[in-house]
Parts: C-alpha cells; sequence; structure tokens
C-alpha cells in the first residue's frame, strides 16, 4: 500500500509525457501574442442552473498593462473530446473564437498546459537516461574495483574521491560553459544527460566497491573462481544479484537528483535552450515575485517537479524498509 502512492504519480506523469502529442491540445511551440498571461480558462457544466455538456467562453483582455481577462459570455463553445484538430487528433478541443488554456499562458502567449506535458518528457529521460548510465557505470566500476583490490582498487578510489571532492553543481557549470550557447536543443539534451552521467557514478561505485570487498571472499565467489568463470561472469552472476536490492534503491533515490539538476541548468540558461520546453527553462518567469503573485498558474512547472521528485524519494524510503525487513 505505501508503494502504490509513489507510483501512481509517478505512472501518471510517464503517462503524460508518452501521450503528450495527443493530451497536449497546443503545440509547445506554438504563441499567441494576444493572449500573453491568459489565466487558466473555465470550464462550465452547468447554464441557466442545469446541468450540460462541458463549454467555455472566449476571454478578452480588460487591461492590458496588467494583463487583466475577462470572458465574453455571449459567446460559448463546446468541448470536444476524441476529435480530429488542426495539430491532429486530441483528446479535447475547442473551436474559435474560444481557447483552452486549462493552465493559463506564458508571456509569449504559449499554452503552459502543453509545454508542460512535453517538459515532462525531457525531465524523465534525462532521470532515466542519467540512472541507467551511473548504474551500469558505477556497479562495472565499483565492482572491479572491489574485485581486484590493489593497485586497480587504489588508483579507482583515487579517481572517485577527486570527483566527489569537487562541489557537483559548479562542475556541473564548468562543463557547461565549455560548449556554446548557440548549441540546438537535441545538442543540449544530449550533452546536458552526458554531464549529469558522468558526475552521477563516483558515489554508487564507492558503495558498489564496498559490497563486492566483503562477497568476494564468499565461498560460493571461491567456487565460481574454481569453476574457472570469468571476471565479468563472476560480477554479473555472483556479485552484483547480491548488490540488487541495493542498486535498486539507490537509483530511485538518484533520480530526483538527476531532474532537480537539469532543472537548475535551465531555469539558469544553461539547459535545454527555448522554444523546446523543459520544467527548469518554463520556472525561469517565477523568479519574479511579482509576476507570481499576478499569475499564479507560472509555478505549475514547479509543482510537478516537487510531486514527481517527493514520488521518487518515497519509493526509494519504501523499497529501503522493506530491505530492512
Amino acid at each position: 500500500m505505501r508503494l502504490t502512492f509513489p507510483l501512481t504519480i509517478i505512472g501518471f506523469f510517464v503517462f503524460l509525457a508518452l501521450f503528450a502529442d495527443f493530451i497536449a491540445p497546443y503545440p509547445y511551440a506554438l504563441q499567441n501574442r494576444r493572449a500573453p498571461f491568459h489565466p487558466p480558462t473555465k470550464i462550465h457544466l452547468f447554464k441557466d442552473g442545469l446541468p450540460t455538456l462541458p463549454y467555455v467562453h472566449p476571454y478578452k483582455m480588460k487591461d492590458q498593462l496588467f494583463k487583466v481577462y475577462e470572458e465574453d459570455k455571449s459567446v460559448y463553445c463546446r468541448v470536444k473530446f476524441l476529435t480530429q484538430t488542426t495539430y491532429g487528433f486530441k483528446l479535447f478541443w475547442v473551436d474559435e473564437p474560444c481557447k483552452l488554456y486549462l493552465l493559463g499562458t506564458d508571456k509569449l502567449g504559449r499554452d503552459v498546459f502543453s509545454r508542460l506535458l512535453y517538459g515532462a518528457r525531457v525531465s524523465l529521460t534525462i532521470g532515466f537516461v542519467g540512472v541507467t548510465v551511473t548504474f551500469l557505470l558505477g556497479s562495472l566500476i565499483g565492482g572491479l574495483s572491489g574485485y581486484f583490490g590493489g593497485r586497480v582498487d587504489s588508483f579507482i578510489m583515487r579517481i572517485v574521491e577527486v570527483l566527489l571532492a569537487i562541489p557537483t553543481f559548479y562542475l556541473m557549470l564548468s562543463l557547461r560553459s565549455v560548449f556554446p550557447l548557440t548549441m540546438e536543443s537535441l545538442q543540449v539534451f544530449i550533452m546536458v544527460v552526458f554531464i549529469l552521467s558522468f558526475l552521477g557514478w563516483a558515489g554508487l561505485a564507492r558503495v558498489v566497491r564496498g559490497m563486492v570487498l566483503s562477497l568476494r571472499e564468499k565461498e560460493f565467489i571461491q567456487s565460481a573462481k574454481t569453476y574457472g568463470a570469468g571476471t565479468l561472469r563472476i560480477l554479473r552472476v555472483h556479485v552484483l544479484p547480491n548488490a540488487y536490492y541495493y542498486l535498486i534503491v539507490s537509483a530511485t533515490l538518484s533520480f530526483p537528483g538527476y531532474i532537480l539538476a537539469e532543472a537548475s541548468l535551465s531555469f539558469l540558461g544553461l539547459g535545454i535552450q527555448e522554444p523546446f520546453p523543459s520544467w527548469g527553462n518554463m520556472l525561469s518567469d517565477a523568479r519574479n515575485v511579482n509576476l507570481i503573485s499576478a499569475h499564479p498558474w507560472i509555478l505549475s512547472p514547479g509543482i510537478a517537479l516537487f510531486l514527481l521528485v517527493i514520488a521518487f524519494n518515497l519509493l526509494g524510503d519504501n523499497l529501503l524498509k522493506r530491505e530492512g525487513k
């Protein structure tokens, strides 16, 4: 039961990311310059006091300076479901002159809800790829270090200690600054994944090395050596499976770190570049307190980030408690 809540939240975000093209009503880069900071569209379920099919009203800008809008109740548009639109087959849609901005728009009039879904792809992909690369590198290098010992162990551990001694965030900024700021979004995406994976394996390798040191003298390891099993086979078949549960727990607990690291880079303008969305660059507008107070929906990527990070932390904690039983 304890795993149900975090798994539900994680599954929900994975579902949204996978089917973003179907669920998001608008393309992530589509701008409506006539509707900057448009408030979330109200979906009405009652008309003249009676229940009816969902409908919305178009909005008119009442104050251009403070971006104040009001509904034009003389016009209404039905919300359509599972319909073909200008931008493909969508889960829901409204015809002109209405707009369906579930979480409002940003300063360029782009739909925040649509960008949130596409941004989930970036955050989740970076997390999954980063954890996978870290998992493989940390397990392999830490396993080899603990298994061979001696000079090999000493050399690898010195590298690990150097990486752990360097402030991660500042090293991340330094590595990012080596690349030009004019890089395309796909190139930046690959580069961010590489940087985060490069920085993340050291801690896991150190823990795996300690576990292998305690396992390599066990009788089943000595038996495998006697029968001529190779080093990689012993690590893959006999050693790492005994550390499997810890590795899974470590992966779930490190997953939020990759998401937050990408968000931090993008928030500072050094990660995923506009117009491609990520939760970090979407939050760049939230640095202005006045904008937050006037248009609180721009914080929605931060709420999504908070929920996803909490879910992975709860998942890791619950797995850790199960291991201790």
